[in-house]
């Protein structure tokens, strides 16, 4: 059975169940596993659910039944539109997508938190509590989270966006869904600060028991390893050339994930981190420092990100899993607002890891050549992954992590394609209904007394 630390080294370990309604570790840290599974040899003629329960299994061991792990991935992937649950389609050029938006929400979230909402019903059924989930989004994570979640018997869920720094559609998948259970916050500030209210949450010891805190952002282990399992997938039908697998990215957690299944034996060569103007994790890969700017709106909103929280597990990775040394060196990254890795460490982290920034242009340039070659339309985001991976060698086998649908950015593909994508049938009429958020300002103690009044 598999326990797990926290990548600051001041929490203890937990299990699978206690980690998943934890969320994030008391001393600030993210849980990791303290073991990790070394490889996996798992049929890939299996339907997609039943591969996903055997790579995951590992990491749930001792903590819940194998036929009932089992049926809950069944359960959550019965619930997406492609027939093998996630298609891997090639581009004129030979790069292939990873098609992740097939889900209810049509984002690559979707894959994580159906399964992460069947999860939470059954270790809350069994235990008999209830609990209130807080998470921040910068577009996709709200309405994946609250698809998953709405209408459950013991759970709460109040999801707090950056005020007009979301598409439309992202929006209104949020603030539309009527359900007793179901609070929308719009902060008057961007990411980031709906990030750190959530961690300033969790911090809060006092707040965070009075009302049953738990987290769904991929904070939350159980995020990650649901999105270790596609990589395997796709991995699972690679040929005998190098793999490039590039993810486009602003939290970390996606691409985190690969570097889990590449531990575990999937044979990926390289990570190329692919970001928009909002370029930090650039600036990382290239050079081991960090330096936090401004968060400037972007054509791929769900990246406008500065502060990524899941880097903070492979720094620990990095730096030896010294938890102290993760905590000395997030804290100054706070208080000065810029860190350097150790110059010594740098070059291996290169080895694997590149970082790749795409400017808005280029963005633009990606869909528009896309859809003339082969007739697809891309997200903004996925073509941001296009247009790094184009800049690697041809002579290796390119993925791209394509994680949303066109259709919840009709106004970026318009400006690519001339048209608008239609949304899918069971969203049609999305437009039309009616919506229900509350604007608060970026204040602490104003976002928990929401909170607290928000309980069903």
């Amino acid at each position: 059975m598999i326990s797990y630390t926290s990548t600051r080294g001041g929490s203890p370990e937990l299990s699978f169940a206690d980690v998943l309604l934890t969320g994030l570790a008391p001393d600030g840290g993210l849980y990791v596993p303290a073991e990790w599974p070394t490889s996996t040899s798992v049929d890939s003629s299996l339907p997609y659910a039943a591969f996903a329960a055997e790579v995951m299994w590992p990491f749930v061991d001792g903590s819940i039944e194998r036929k009932a792990f089992e049926q809950i991935c069944a359960d959550a992937y019965g619930t997406f539109s492609a027939d093998d649950v996630i298609p891997v389609t090639t581009l004129a050029d030979g790069i292939e997508l990873v098609e992740l938006f097939h889900g209810p929400t049509l984002a690559f979230k979707d894959v994580a938190m159906q399964l992460l909402g069947r999860l939470f019903d059954h270790e809350l059924g069994k235990r008999g509590t209830r609990v209130t989930i807080v998470g921040a989004t910068s577009g996709d994570t709200g309405s994946a989270a609250i698809e998953a979640f709405r209408d459950r018997e013991n759970v709460d869920i109040v999801i707090l966006h950056p005020h007009e720094r979301t598409s439309e559609v992202q929006r209104r998948q949020m603030t539309t869904v009527a359900a007793a259970n179901v609070s929308n916050v719009a902060v008057e500030g961007t990411f980031d600060d709906c990030q750190d209210i959530v961690k300033a949450m969790f911090a809060d010891v006092q707040f965070r028991d009075d009302v049953g805190l738990a987290a769904v952002n991929s904070i939350n282990w159980a995020r990650v390893m649901a999105q270790v399992v596609y990589y395997h997938w796709a991995g699972a039908k690679a040929s005998d050339r190098p793999v490039s697998v590039t993810v486009p990215t602003g939290n970390f957690g996606n691409v985190f994930a690969g570097r889990v299944a590449k531990r575990m034996g999937a044979p990926i060569g390289e990570f190329v981190v692919a970001s928009n103007r909002n370029a930090i994790l650039t600036q990382f890969f290239q050079t081991g420092a960090m330096t936090i700017g401004g968060v400037e709106p972007s054509l791929s909103p769900s990246m406008d990100i500065q502060v990524s929280s899941n880097l903070e597990r492979l720094i620990f990775e990095i730096l030896g899993n010294d938890g102290k040394a993760v905590d000395d060196l997030m804290a100054k990254f706070r208080s000065e607002r810029h860190v350097s890795l150790p110059a010594e460490l740098i070059p291996r982290m290169q080895e694997s890891w590149l970082g790749e920034s795409v400017t808005d242009a280029e963005t633009i340039e990606t869909m528009q050549m896309v859809h003339e070659e082969s007739g697809m339309i891309l997200d903004p985001h996925t073509a941001v992954g296009v247009a790094a991976a184009r800049r690697r060698p041809d002579s290796m086998q390119r993925l791209v992590m394509a994680t949303a649908h066109p259709a919840k950015f009709p106004d970026a593909v318009e400006q690519a394609t001339g048209s608008r994508p239609p949304l899918p049938a069971h969203l049609a009429d999305l437009y039309e209904r009616d919506e229900h958020y509350t604007v608060l300002p970026d204040d602490l103690a104003t976002v928990q007394a929401f909170v607290r009044d928000a309980r069903t």
